[in-house]
């Protein structure tokens, strides 16, 4: 039975992308499902239906739809179907999650929509935090020049303009006609940091609430840190991951808003495969997989 908060509030449509990963999804969506203000609709996008979630979603006691895709997606455009879909469905807000994270307690929702309708912002997100650590971040955030690791370190109630926009992040509807969504063609790895970047250039205010935390299995280990700290460098421990990460990240570089960081980029994993990894042949396969990712040759792996 609809509230009359909940009507002022709008739809608030969950949407979830997993591929393979049961548990981990079944312990996500007990969490949203947990909320004090719960969705009111789930959307959980599978582009894993050989190893199928349907069970999982059916057991959620969210109302809910299981979209099963036979061709896999990736993040990328798993996110892009389940948020047209939510569209569809008339949702006002959107709330975003892969099924490895989950909100860290049960106000995450209720805080987000509220500081998003008090601050009148386009998208709001929670900070993303160690599920091992908590106090810890699940990635480094760069703040000017320095590299902050732990939650303490960013304050204590908002950062304007800074975003981890598929772990917990809550757009409103009206937010995606002016960005639109995930870019399919990128499949995973960057299709978060193309969609920040549109919503920076789109000058809707946008930002992340410290107040609330989602919980994801630790990343930071992929960031080598060089010259004391300063500067970090990403190198994923596949083959797979290092294709799509080093690829998009060509397209990124040669994207308006970003082109400034491309000459940096050079230096910078220059320095970290020839200097600190002394590895010259890794640092021409990333010069090779950035120069695919500008011109956008989006092959699959």
């Amino acid at each position: 039975m609809s509230t009359p908060a909940r009507e002022m509030d709008g739809s608030i449509v969950a949407v979830v992308v997993t591929r393979h990963r049961r548990d981990l999804l079944a312990h996500s969506l007990k969490m949203i499902a947990a909320q004090t203000r719960q969705p009111d609709h789930l959307v959980v996008v599978d582009n894993g239906p050989d190893e199928p979630a349907s069970e999982v979603v059916e057991s959620c006691p969210l109302p809910s739809t299981y979209l099963p895709s036979q061709h896999n997606l990736g993040g990328a455009g798993g996110f892009a179907l389940g948020m047209l879909h939510a569209l569809s469905l008339g949702a006002s807000w959107l709330w975003l999650a892969d099924d490895d994270g989950r909100p860290a307690d049960e106000s995450v929702l209720a805080v987000l929509l509220e500081e998003a309708k008090t601050r009148n912002l386009a998208e709001i997100s929670p900070v993303v935090t160690n599920m091992d650590a908590p106090d810890k971040l699940a990635f480094p955030l760069r703040r000017g020049l320095s590299w902050k690791r732990s939650k303490a370190e960013l304050g204590v109630d908002f950062l304007p303009g800074i975003a981890s926009l598929f772990n917990g992040a809550l757009f409103r509807a009206s937010t995606l006609d002016v960005v639109g969504v995930p870019d399919l063609r990128l499949f995973f790895r960057g299709d978060e940091v193309e969609v920040h970047r549109r919503l920076v250039r789109s000058g809707l205010p946008f930002g992340t609430s410290l107040r609330v935390a989602y919980l994801h299995p630790d990343g930071s280990d992929e960031f080598k840190p060089m010259l004391g700290g300063r500067f970090h460098a990403q190198d994923p421990s596949s083959e797979v991951k290092r294709y799509y990460t080093y690829r998009n990240r060509g397209y990124l570089m040669s994207q308006p808003g970003m082109r400034k960081i491309g000459l940096l980029e050079v230096f910078r994993f220059g320095l970290y495969f020839v200097g600190v990894k002394r590895d010259p042949r890794a640092f021409a396969q990333w010069l090779r997989l950035v120069r695919q990712g500008q011109r956008e040759r989006f092959f699959r792996y």
